[in-house]
């Protein structure tokens, strides 16, 4: 063997000798792969191609206190095609009258349908898109079509479902109905109601295994759920709907007379402290208002002459002064270190009696009275402010309230105007809801409660939390310091600011403010006014109070409290109490109510009678016909307010386990 010949066979053993060590390393790797790593590949694989997706719950409804639905979950389906899914001679057999079936719900042609279905089996499509945004009677249609009633492995139907949330009673009260949702940026909202209870309102979601078919498509796996969701608790709110009707147009027809930028209305059950109505209204860049802020429970400003009851009850209840002391109004103008308190009247009122300053609301009268009783003794005066529930926050369910500003002698910007200022309602802050509150406590005898947007929980037929009274204070001030306050404010709408408010057929009682926002704001359109008036009524047995704050009315139609809010008011308590046949309206709130729970078990007896078939619903109110069915195991699906005009599974029929039923109310 020559020397080229030996070269040549070194060459084939270290090529040799390089595939066998190669071999050996692939068969390391790969035994590496299969049994050491094995578990992880698998695994990756696995998370790549199946995965368990999360099936939301339905949130609960949220009532109105008579029942009326004011949020409620929708289901939407969106149904595709696996056209591999089925056999050759079921596609071929059925395709054309799915085609038909098709074009008849759905609009287009059937010779749409029937082309696109081949092709896509024929390019191997196995999602192909057919409608999407279906009821749940459109559903239960489409799934009883030819072929895909054979099902999702044999017909090839593919459904998806995503719940919407709506508002049956449109726009009034939404941002107190509220939301829950994510921000762009990641951050939960809770807004409203809706955000205040959302654990009870969430549910338990469910989960359903889906196997990726293509580029972020994810087909399920099979037709049952891992997990059943497990739907929310209803919530029934204290909204009156009649009232809140009321509330909103009234409001929204004076913002749009004024052209105000903004305004809130809140009307509060006197004993219990169930808001009945809640309307924040903003204006948009069309001039068009709508529900953007809630100003009533998160606005906090400057509330001017309406604070002008805390000080008379102070100065009363310290025994400073009576109400028929007598001061001199000082041609309307008075200066404190070298800032001027001007009446609204020119000239002024001459010499009047306290209480007659507080009827007409002179700034001139009520300063004095507060500045000459405690300039030697500032904190007694903030003292009874505290006293009066006035400087925390209420403590409302609702996110967002707004923190009082009272100010103090210990603060740091304390300063010798600050007392003066407070006599009539500035240097300080609340929001509409602190200062109703505070009005609602004098008309409530003295007893502050809190302010509440929920009365009860339900899950189906059963309460689990109730929201009775909550007392904040037993008693803000002495029933002597009640009495004559109460005398004085029903004064105000019978011979004071308030007198085109007066009404023989009804009476109520409260006070008028007119605070100017920008104090060196200048003259005519540039000055920013916010009109209030706040109160209750009957004046002699009160059942409501109520607020009305309007932002920034146009100056060239009008901007006191009494023009501009005090119609809003007015308006309300008219309705209320000369529109509804019985003038003791909370009483028959009480009554509808406890006949309600009395019909709930009727109902509950009557659903063990028929417990096998589905009773005949028309007639019967939303949510007695949701209690019902739920007591039977049913889940339902609730279309519009008032009473069941439809239901989707007819009377008499079997009922099944888990089925769903639709009803469409009135």
């Amino acid at each position: 063997m020559g020397v080229e010949d030996k070269k040549i066979s070194y060459r084939i053993y270290l090529v040799a000798f390089a595939i066998f060590v190669m071999a050996i390393l692939i068969v390391v790797k790969l035994t590496n792969i299969q049994w050491v790593e094995g578990d992880y590949y698998r695994k990756l694989a696995e998370e790549r191609t199946v995965r368990n997706f999360t099936i939301p719950a339905n949130r609960g409804n949220v009532y109105s206190s008579d029942g009326s639905l004011l949020a409620t979950s929708i289901p939407h389906y969106t149904v595709r095609f696996d056209a591999l899914a089925p056999k050759k001679e079921d596609f071929d057999k059925y395709l054309e009258p799915l085609a038909d079936s098709l074009s008849v719900m759905l609009g287009k042609p059937s010779s749409y349908y029937y082309n696109e279905m081949r092709k896509a089996r024929a390019n191997k499509n196995r999602y192909m898109f057919i409608t999407k945004g279906l009821t749940y009677t459109e559903y239960v249609r489409i799934k009883n079509f030819p072929l895909f009633s054979l099902g999702a492995f044999k017909g090839g139907i593919i459904t998806e479902q995503k719940t919407v949330r709506e508002h049956p009673i449109g726009k009034i009260a939404e941002r107190t109905i509220g939301y829950e949702r994510l921000s762009h940026s990641g951050e939960n909202l809770e807004v409203g109601i809706e955000g205040a209870f959302a654990q009870y309102l969430n549910g338990k979601d469910g989960r359903r295994m889906m196997q990726k078919i293509a580029k972020n498509q994810w087909k399920p796996i099979n037709d049952n759920n891992e997990v059943e969701p497990v739907d929310g608790c209803d919530i029934v709110s204290t909204i009156d709907v009649y009232i809140q009707d009321i509330a909103h147009h009234a409001l929204l027809k004076q913002l749009q007379y004024y052209e105000a930028d903004h305004g809130c209305v809140v009307v509060m059950e006197t004993k219990t402290g169930y808001v009945r109505a809640i309307s924040n209204l903003g204006r948009a860049k069309d001039s068009t208002y709508y529900e953007t802020v809630n100003y009533a429970v998160a606005e906090s400003q400057e509330p001017g002459s309406t604070f002008k009851l805390a000080g008379l009850m102070a100065l009363l209840e310290d025994k400073k002064v009576d109400t028929s002391e007598v001061y001199d109004s000082k041609g309307g103008e008075i200066t404190y270190f070298r800032r001027k308190v001007r009446d609204s009247h020119k000239g002024g009122y001459g010499k009047i009696s306290l209480a007659r300053g507080f009827e007409v609301s002179s700034n001139t009268v009520l300063v004095q009275a507060v500045y000459d009783s405690y300039k030697d003794d500032p904190r007694a005066f903030v003292k009874h402010i505290d006293d009066f529930g006035l400087s925390k926050p209420l403590g409302v369910s609702i996110i967002g309230e707004g923190k009082p500003k009272i100010p103090h002698p210990d603060d740091a910007n304390w300063s010798k105007l600050s007392l003066p200022w407070m006599g009539f309602g500035y240097g300080l802050s609340l929001t509409p809801l602190q200062t109703l509150a505070f009005y609602n406590a004098v008309a409530n005898n003295g007893e502050m409660v809190r302010p509440l947007f929920v009365q009860e929980i339900r899950e189906w037929n059963k309460t689990i939390k109730r929201f009775d009274k909550q007392v904040i204070k037993d008693r803000i001030a002495s029933q002597e310091t009640i009495d004559k306050v109460k005398a004085v404010m029903e004064n105000v709408v019978k011979r004071g600011t308030g007198s085109k408010l007066y009404s023989p057929n009804f009476s109520m009682a409260g006070k008028t403010g007119t605070a100017q926002v920008n104090y060196g704001g200048g003259k005519g359109d540039n000055m920013y006014y916010s009109s209030s008036f706040v109160g209750y009524f009957p004046a002699d047995n009160p059942q409501y109070s109520c607020i009305v704050v309007i932002h920034k009315p146009s100056t060239r139609k009008g901007y006191y409290g009494a023009d501009v809010s005090g119609p809003v008011f007015k308006r309300i308590a008219q309705k209320i109490f000369t529109d509804v046949p019985s003038t003791n309206h909370i009483k028959k709130l009480d009554e509808k109510i406890n006949t309600q729970e009395k019909l709930y078990a009727s109902y509950y007896k009557k659903a063990q009678d028929v417990k096998d078939v589905v009773p005949n619903l028309i007639g019967m109110s939303g949510m007695d016909a949701v209690a019902l069915l739920g007591n039977m195991g049913l889940k339902v699906q609730v279309h519009g307010i008032g009473k069941v005009k439809k239901q989707s599974v007819k009377p008499g029929e079997s009922v099944k386990k888990n089925q769903q039923i639709v009803l469409e109310l009135s």
